[in-house]
């Protein structure tokens, strides 16, 4: 059955800090049609809603703001439960936790009830597309394929790659971990929804032989991503340094095997010289920008401005990074984005941080045809949002006389509780009452 959505609604067509406010279409009484396949038959005006639909079901979220399903583009599925476990950095952190929760997914039941948590808790949150690194047990990346099919959910996820410097019970080989990466391929890349993303860890766990063993899977399956960290830390870089003294930098450990390019995505990308992001912005290599993770765990401020530069731009993708990001929501992912901007001279403006959350998101995951927009054809993938969830935003929204105004709230104070209702392909997967 067709239904008509109410509301606030706002989408965009490009980058508003580049292509300006005409990128920018927000309807203060819009409308988004859902047709009986789960994808958007139209959108636009309520006003201008077309003949054909004026006596379709409708669904009235009043006041509240309807916009794309939020896009992480770098989580931890096996880290779900990891969110403020402390580290001196991001190295002792994977040694006094990571490696060790990592090591239950394993066993096949414990993957498989996570899965169904980490999907619910993002769905909480208003996230409907997730780039997600799985463990290295072929068995959980096969849980989580599952369970995002049962919600007929746009995921990326793969069995994370490490041969070296971690714990048995997470280590595999390079030959067996590419072999079961080709069946995880086979079975999950394009089925549905699912795109399968070839994911070494980082440098630091993989020796020359897996990395030019995920190079060539990449070349062989172009349509597939490529996940993997990159200048997280500055003790990461000295290490990776000395684990490859001959590559010049750190994005050349990975250009050098074949893992750069359009579908490659690298977590965090804070401490990179000029010739590495002009290397990343030739070969249109995505940074993602992991806030909170950088925050917390004291990695470094990631520099947006500066990977804007229009000589060579380098694109970027927003994330939680749970676990060692400490919020699912993608609110909060805008809120610190903005404020670390400022920290660092520039000024990201929330209608720019919502765009990277959604349309930008699905462009760093190739699915900018399919998701991120309120658009006719695309999935109905959206988030119903109150920008009065809580009795600070609501004082607050009194004050806003723009759209600027109230998307900057949201993102600042906002979190879960504003989150009313999630859809996936026009199915309701969370909602929560109004209070």
């Amino acid at each position: 059955m067709t239904d008509v959505h109410l509301a606030r609604t706002l989408t965009f067509d490009d980058d508003p800090t580049i292509a300006g406010p005409s990128a920018v279409r927000f309807h203060e009484r819009g409308a988004v049609v859902v047709d009986d396949a789960g994808r958007i038959a139209w959108a636009g005006p309520a006003d201008d809603l077309p003949r054909p639909f004026a006596n379709a079901p409708r669904i009235d979220h009043a006041d509240r703001l309807l916009t794309p399903g939020f896009v992480d583009a770098h989580a931890h599925f096996p880290q779900w439960r990891m969110l403020a476990a402390p580290g001196r950095d991001l190295l002792e952190w994977l040694e006094r936790f990571t490696f060790r929760e990592e090591a239950r997914y394993a066993d096949r039941m414990h993957a498989e009830a996570a899965a169904e948590t980490f999907l619910d808790r993002l769905l909480e949150n208003g996230t409907t597309c997730v780039a997600a690194y799985s463990s290295s047990h072929a068995t959980a990346c096969d849980a989580l394929f599952a369970a995002a099919e049962r919600r007929s959910m746009a995921i990326a996820t793969g069995k994370t790659l490490m041969d070296r410097a971690c714990p048995e019970s997470v280590r595999d080989d390079p030959e067996k971990g590419i072999e079961e990466s080709l069946d995880l391929i086979g079975r999950w890349h394009g089925k549905g929804r699912a795109t399968y993303a070839i994911t070494p860890r980082f440098a630091i766990t993989s020796t020359r032989t897996q990395l030019r063993l995920a190079g060539e899977l990449l070349r062989d399956h172009p349509t597939c991503l490529m996940q993997t960290h990159l200048s997280e830390s500055v003790r990461e870089i000295e290490t990776v340094r000395a684990l490859f003294p001959e590559a010049a930098s750190y994005v050349d450990v990975y250009d050098r095997f074949g893992l750069t390019g359009p579908r490659s995505l690298f977590g965090h990308a804070i401490h990179l010289d000029e010739a590495e992001l002009t290397r990343l912005s030739q070969t249109g290599s995505v940074a993602v920008h992991c806030p909170t993770s950088n925050l917390f765990l004291g990695s470094g401020l990631f520099d947006l401005a500066r990977l804007a530069n229009l000589d060579r731009p380098v694109r970027v993708a927003f994330a939680t990074d749970v676990g060692g990001g400490t919020s699912w929501s993608m609110l909060a992912t805008c809120g610190r984005a903005i404020e670390i901007a400022r920290l660092k001279g520039g000024d990201l403006d929330a209608a720019g941080a919502f765009f990277h959350a959604t349309l930008g998101g699905a462009r760093a995951l190739g699915l900018d045809r399919e998701i991120g927009r309120l658009a006719q054809g695309f999935w109905a993938d959206f988030v119903v949002l109150d920008p009065r969830a809580t009795d600070v935003l609501a004082v607050r929204d009194d004050l806003s006389e723009t759209l600027e105004d109230r998307l900057f709230a949201l993102a600042v104070l906002g979190d879960e509780r504003c989150v009313v209702e999630t859809r996936v392909a026009g199915r309701r997967l969370h909602s929560r009452s109004r209070t």
